[in-house]
């Protein structure tokens, strides 16, 4: 079959193609490689002391003290915290700021947009450092606000979006049998654009775990600064690399975890599989337009009575 974007290659381009594909993979293998050697290399400090390399045995045999995992277990703790009330915040935010986008009134809807384009433009350590300096609420529900804010935006934006993609005829019928604005979006609109936007709702929950770690610089103890600061600082700079690469690890991880999810929903929404809580959200929606038609069709004056 021809392509219509683009004519299809021949086998000079081809030999050319895999030639530099050949190239960039040594290229990449040699700066990887360039990396390990540098870190495994020993280093000289200021004052003329030699230091094992990054990979040397004697940084490692911190991992054998359970009270370095404690450590860690309380930052990590600390981080899914912080991530958690957030997270349930920022969708509580978005689904308010989706019906507000969407609203039939002007001056609820025109001043959301203003509150919006704040909200998307104002860095998170900002808005963090904002909070904390002017409401003085702590480093912890400094993050948290600020994470939910921020997050709560870009998520009510996808619902407003998912809602404004759906055929209007989903609406015209929950009008047409008797629901309201608002049930007809709680009802029938709001499931279905949940469902369609839910993979990258899990996907902005990513960012927002990832955005935790700017807590950091407003002294809350998450992942980040309890392994770097806090237990470099007691154990000593010698173990700062393995507490760091231990955060990464920990951080990276997750990440990918939750990445998998959002690949995992994409998938079943694709294939037409509702979620458990949004199936269930949507069979009593179609139950409650079943029986409603059923009244309005009933034969002999049933829809007047």
């Amino acid at each position: 079959m021809t392509n219509v974007l683009y004519d299809v290659p021949g086998p000079k381009a081809r030999r050319l193609s895999r030639i530099m594909s050949i190239v960039g993979l040594v290229v990449i293998a040699l700066g990887f490689a360039a990396v390990i050697l540098a870190l495994a290399a020993p280093r000289v400090t200021a004052n003329g002391t030699e230091l094992p390399g990054m990979f040397d045995p004697s940084r490692w045999d911190i991992l054998g003290d359970r009270a370095v995992w404690r450590g860690i277990a309380d930052g990590l703790w600390n981080t899914l915290a912080m991530a958690g009330v957030a997270a349930v915040g920022a969708l509580l935010l978005g689904v308010l700021i989706s019906f507000a986008r969407t609203s039939r009134t002007a001056w609820i809807r025109f001043p959301m947009v203003v509150v919006l384009e704040f909200l998307r433009g104002m860095p998170v350590l900002l808005m963090m450092l904002f909070i904390l300096l002017i409401f003085s609420t702590g480093a912890y529900w400094a993050g948290v606000v600020a994470l939910a804010l921020y997050n709560g935006a870009i998520i009510g934006e996808a619902l407003r979006a998912g809602i404004a993609s759906l055929p209007r005829g989903q609406r015209e019928a929950g009008l047409a049998i008797g629901l309201g604005h608002v049930r007809t979006r709680l009802s029938i609109e709001f499931p279905q654009a949940f469902r369609q936007m839910l993979p990258i709702i899990v996907a902005q929950l990513v960012v927002l775990l990832k955005d935790t770690s700017l807590a950091y610089v407003i002294g809350y103890p998450e992942l980040l600064r309890t392994t770097t600061v806090y237990m470099a600082n007691y154990y000593g700079s010698k173990y700062l690399f393995t507490l760091f690469f231990v955060a990464f690890a920990i951080y990276l991880t997750m990440n990918l975890l939750l990445s998998w999810l959002a690949r995992v929903i994409a998938r079943r929404v694709q294939q037409g599989r509702i979620p458990p809580g949004s199936s269930r959200i949507s069979r009593r929606a179609e139950r409650r337009l079943a029986k409603r038609s059923e009244v309005i069709l009933e034969p002999g004056g049933g829809a007047a009575s």
